[in-house]
């Protein structure tokens, strides 16, 4: 055990010398031995400095810190390592399998709640779908945000008609990719892409049986908008509701299975639309009425609550006032102020609040997993699907109209002023094909990519370093045999190798994990050669000096002057080739995953999340899917092999040169 704590001493010792110098050494372990007093010196009566001896370290921090660019780079990487591996731990609603259809191939934005001043105290409704929101003023006037561009349509949402413009509305809605809106003399507008009949009977439309094509009433403008009851979208399709029942609805019968059940039906008290299906509620009120049995005919009144039972037999004679509905889920609003929940929800949900001594519900809206709730005493309670923290409601008082986003809330008073706002704002770097946000994925495939990497290179150090320092200081057999060993090892070619180490493992069952764990031992072995090669040569070096020499004549064991006297010496050269290595170990990573060997979706790495994005449709339309990713990859590997050249050249006292 003391030989032990001797040998951590002596390289805490020996590293506090290397870096602060032989003052901080005394100061921090004490005196080797008793030394004389140093005689100060004075010139002009001020201590003469010039023979004071700086610590090797001090000399390379020193001429390091003039270098500029350096600098810098240190400075990324800090950061770089910082937030890859500290703001996961922030990220509490992140997972790697998340995906979200209605937010795919989004560009970078943070303005899906940026509601535009003219209408932020002047709000009559609001409605959004994905990712845009349409509003409507008291004046009837038209307002679009978020993100208006469709895909790679080249169509715009929020380029709306001149004819709009120039109307009083009095409904609008916002469906996936379009808007329709209704005037007050009953004109029906829409606007956004129409490829499934969203809003105009094109002779397309009306030759394809899997479209169902605006009615003819609504086209005409010859619906009464003073006995609307209801003006909704879902993916691809629409609906209007009328106060006596009658329901007229269009769109796409592929998305919507089930809409032809409700085509022409006169007995809806509410209709609205989950991700596949339409949901509506008939004058019977004993079910959520689907068209298909089996569907949406459990209720309960928690989100954690396993057992279920019969709606009919929950309402026991109360009625329901409201149906909206989530992308797979329901909530209902029963006349008594209370709620019951059917269908399947998200796991990472917000419970229903715990009302106040007399408080009820008064409305309720959907957004895409989560709802939001107006009480009788004016508060707003939001629940649900909570991943872009949506379901997280501010304390809002005074609320006379709550509206619901796709993942925002919205809460007015009743003049219509904007009280408060909550949930996603955007996303800073865009999403993915999946809807998943690229920031995020960065941050997580980031600390893969530098895990992957570090831990190769210290693989590649220990048997390299250690190779290296038996072979040069041995010679003989025993340097040529292990150098054999090098070159075989160095004549593998790494990307064919493994290629072919995929196709053969294609047929075995691996954890993401596991083939994790393989590709830091692979690059590991196959690159500690170089290590190998640039330790020999200094040891070769080191072993012919004076001090070397000194040790052997004094008996010193071989591995002790191989490790305490010899490698002390030459670890500034391998440092430098540390950085670079590590540099090297995240581009292979990154190729390797790139190429479909390494880390699998859905586990983000910098390589597959540039796979992804490896094709035309993607360099094109969505340059963000693959610009943000390569640039901070770019970024970061430059900044390593910066520090690494910088290094090579401050610990190299023959060099004068200033970079």
């Amino acid at each position: 055990m003391k030989k032990k704590e001797n040998v951590f001493r002596t390289l805490a010792r020996w590293f506090v010398r290397w870096i602060f110098g032989l003052k901080y050494e005394e100061k921090w372990f004490g005196a080797k031995e008793a030394e004389e007093p140093k005689e100060i010196k004075f010139k002009d009566g001020v201590p003469d400095d010039s023979e004071l001896i700086v610590s090797p370290g001090r000399q390379i921090f020193n001429r390091f810190m003039e270098r500029k660019f350096a600098v810098f780079s240190v400075c990324v990487v800090l950061v770089m390592f910082a937030v890859v591996f500290i703001a996961p731990h922030f990220m509490t609603k992140y997972y790697d399998a998340f995906t979200e259809t209605t937010q795919k191939d989004l560009p970078p934005t943070l303005s899906l709640m940026s509601v535009p001043g003219e209408l932020q105290g002047n709000v009559k409704m609001i409605d959004s779908y994905s990712s845009f929101s349409v509003g409507l003023s008291n004046e009837g006037k038209v307002y679009v945000w978020g993100i208006g561009g469709i895909g790679a349509t080249g169509i715009n949402i929020k380029e709306i008609p001149e004819e709009v413009l120039n109307a009083k509305i009095a409904y609008v809605a916002a469906g996936q990719d379009h808007i329709i809106a209704i005037g007050e003399d009953g004109a029906f507008y829409g606007w956004g892409s129409n490829r499934f009949g969203q809003y105009a009977a094109t002779e397309t439309v009306l030759n394809n049986p899997n479209l169902e094509p605006v009615p003819e009433i609504v086209r005409n403008g010859e619906i009464d908008v003073n006995h609307i009851k209801k003006v909704t979208c879902g993916y691809q399709a629409s609906a209007i509701l009328m106060d006596d029942g009658t329901l007229y609805i269009w769109g796409n019968k592929q998305a919507y299975a089930n809409l032809d059940k409700f085509i022409g039906r006169t007995n809806i008290v509410d209709v609205d639309f989950t991700l596949n299906y339409v949901v509506g509620l008939d004058s019977k009120q004993a079910s959520v009425y689907t068209g298909t049995k089996g569907l949406f005919t459990n209720v309960r009144t928690e989100f954690s609550q396993v057992g279920t039972q019969k709606l009919s037999a929950y309402l026991d004679g109360r009625k329901i006032n409201e149906i909206r509905a989530a992308s797979t889920g329901i909530c209902l609003l029963l006349d008594d102020g209370s709620i019951a929940l059917t269908g399947d929800f998200p796991s990472d949900v917000q419970e229903v609040p715990a009302l106040e001594e007399g408080e009820y519900f008064v409305d309720i809206e959907a957004g895409t997993y989560h709802f939001s709730g107006l009480t009788n005493l004016g508060h707003v309670y939001s629940f649900g699907g909570d991943h872009y923290r949506q379901a997280e409601a501010p304390k809002v008082t005074g609320a006379k109209k709550i509206f619901a986003g796709a993942f925002q809330s919205y809460a007015v008073d009743e003049n219509g002023k904007l009280l408060n706002k909550w949930g996603l704002r955007g996303y800073l770097f865009g999403t993915d094909d999946r809807g998943a946000n690229i920031a995020e994925r960065v941050v997580a495939g980031g600390r893969i990519t530098m895990t992957v990497g570090a831990i190769a290179v210290i693989i590649e150090i220990i048997i390299g370093v250690s190779i290296g320092l038996l072979a040069g200081f041995a010679g003989g057999w025993v340097d040529i045999f292990l150098m054999r060993v090098a070159e075989v090892i160095s004549s593998i070619p790494l990307y064919p190798f493994m290629l072919i180490l995929n196709s053969l493992l294609a047929q075995v069952s691996m954890s993401t994990d596991e083939r994790l764990y393989m590709i830091m031992v692979i690059l590991g072995v196959l690159g500690w050669p170089g290590f190998a090669y640039i330790t020999r040569a200094q040891v070769l070096v080191a072993r012919e000096s004076e001090y070397v020499t000194a040790a052997q004549a004094m008996g010193v064991k071989p591995s002790r002057i191989a490790f305490k006297h010899i490698l002390p010496n030459i670890v500034s050269v391998i440092l430098v080739n540390i950085t670079l290595s590590f540099a090297a170990s995240m581009q292979t990573e990154t190729s390797l995953s790139f190429l479909g060997f390494g880390v699998n979706y859905p586990q983000p790495s910098w390589g597959n999340m540039l796979s992804r994005a490896s094709n035309a449709v993607a360099a094109i339309n969505f340059w963000w899917q693959w610009v943000f990713t390569s640039a901070i990859l770019i970024l970061t590997t430059v900044c390593i092999n910066t520090i690494g050249d910088t290094l090579r050249d401050v610990m190299d006292p023959k060099s004068t040169n200033d970079k």
